[in-house]
């Protein structure tokens, strides 16, 4: 292949839905992922409800079912002073009054493999993109290297969908405003027992937060930290690190001696920002290439999985007669800017009012963690827990799957 009617660079969710939905809608489409396969762990492995629907919408709820992912319908928090009830899922609307825990590469291979079946696609992986092929100021192709061999592939549009470290967008000269983060993340893995807690569980004391994730027989563990004292705390040693997890949940008890090293521990450098522009002329970003999420809420996925749909939508018909209008890319980015503005603002607002608290300094006179007021309203009266469900479960503008990308069985759900 020389020529393609649009190609996506990055094979992440965002990536692999929206050539799915051009691919159905008769565009010749390629997607470039530049590693061999989607083994990377931990990555985001939430599936919120409005992503669930949009895969019934495709026809693949029945196989991301098989997976099978582990399901959650309340999310609790632990303070010193007692277990509080936070996320309340069973009454959103639809089908799905939960969300999914799976690993990130089974869900993108359901993708995939559907998108294989398309006549229209091709999913080239190990395929690194390197810069934009122009004709005058317009972006018209990619050029890419695979087994050592560079490439060129013309498009009439390209869109970057290759993460916070987009080559994409840097080769596009479009520059996000970033926002100040106080935190990073450690996530690791530790066995879980049968009598530990189910589902998604947080932990919040005056030295740690901590997000639990059940994925049956093991915790997916994440643990904020103050921003850049990695180093710190490998001074400081194993053991101190072992320590403050068994301070945190003391249930633990001996399986923090799994963790021998920091090497059994993955650190997730954490940014927040976004571009006030996501387009050029022949070129669009979506997704984290767009505006890299925080971890708070665990949403960045089904953001960037609502930025595809709606690129997919607005997006075929031009790209069925040729290059694409600056119009239609603007489009995109005003269908989705809002949702992206609000929720980037909580999640600079739980910055602020949970999270540097919760990593104070640790010459802080330590003192235990108390319900404050919203949370122990939303004891009293638990329906006010659906209220974060909704936000966390379906989103602020959730998107449907055009009628053109459902298959016959699901075009009427």
């Amino acid at each position: 292949m020389t020529r393609t009617g649009c190609c996506v660079v990055g094979g992440g969710p965002a990536g692999l839905v929206l050539g799915l939905i051009l691919a159905r809608a008769g565009i010749r489409t390629t997607v470039l992922e530049k590693h061999a396969d989607f083994l990377r762990d931990f990555r985001g492995d939430t599936v919120h409800a409005s992503t669930l629907n949009l895969l019934d919408e495709l026809g693949l709820g029945e196989q991301f079912a098989a997976l099978p992912p582990r399901w959650a319908q309340r999310f609790s928090v632990q303070l010193d002073s007692g277990t509080y009830g936070v996320v309340d899922l069973s009454r959103l609307p639809g089908r799905h009054q939960h969300i999914a825990l799976v690993p990130q590469w089974d869900f993108l291979n359901v993708i995939a493999d559907a998108s294989r079946r398309e006549p229209d696609y091709e999913l080239i992986m190990e395929a690194e993109a390197s810069d934009l092929l122009r004709d005058g100021s317009r972006v018209v192709g990619v050029s890419y290297s695979q087994d050592g061999q560079s490439h060129r592939l013309e498009a009439d549009l390209v869109v970057g969908c290759d993460g916070r470290s987009s080559v994409v967008r840097e080769q596009a000269g479009l520059r996000p405003r970033t926002f100040g983060v106080p935190m990073d993340v450690l996530w690791f893995r530790l066995p879980r027992l049968a009598t530990d807690p189910a589902g998604v569980a947080g932990r919040i004391s005056r030295s740690n937060l901590m997000i639990m994730l059940d994925r049956g027989d093991y915790f997916q563990i994440g643990v904020v930290i103050r921003k850049g004292s990695i180093a710190t705390l490998r001074d400081q040693g194993m053991e101190m690190f072992r320590q403050r997890l068994r301070d945190a949940a003391p249930w633990l008890g001996n399986r923090v001696e799994l963790l021998v090293s920091f090497d059994d521990i993955r650190l997730l450098n954490v940014m927040l920002s976004r571009l006030p522009r996501w387009y050029r002329d022949g070129v669009l970003c979506i997704g984290d290439a767009a505006h890299a999420m925080s971890p708070v809420g665990g949403v960045g996925i089904n953001l960037a999985v609502q930025d595809a749909v709606a690129a997919g939508r607005i997006l075929a018909p031009p790209l069925r007669t040729g290059p694409v209008p600056t119009a239609s890319l603007r489009a995109v980015q005003l269908r989705r800017w809002l949702p992206t503005v609000l929720t980037q603002a909580f999640q600079r607002l739980a910055h602020r009012l949970v999270i540097e608290t919760t990593i104070a300094d640790d010459e802080a006179e330590p003192r235990p963690t108390t319900a404050p007021a919203p949370l122990r309203l939303m004891q009293r009266f638990p329906v006010l827990q659906t209220i974060p469900g909704y936000l966390l479960g379906i989103g602020l503008l959730p998107e449907h799957a055009p009628d053109f990308a459902r298959t016959p069985a699901s075009a009427h759900v």
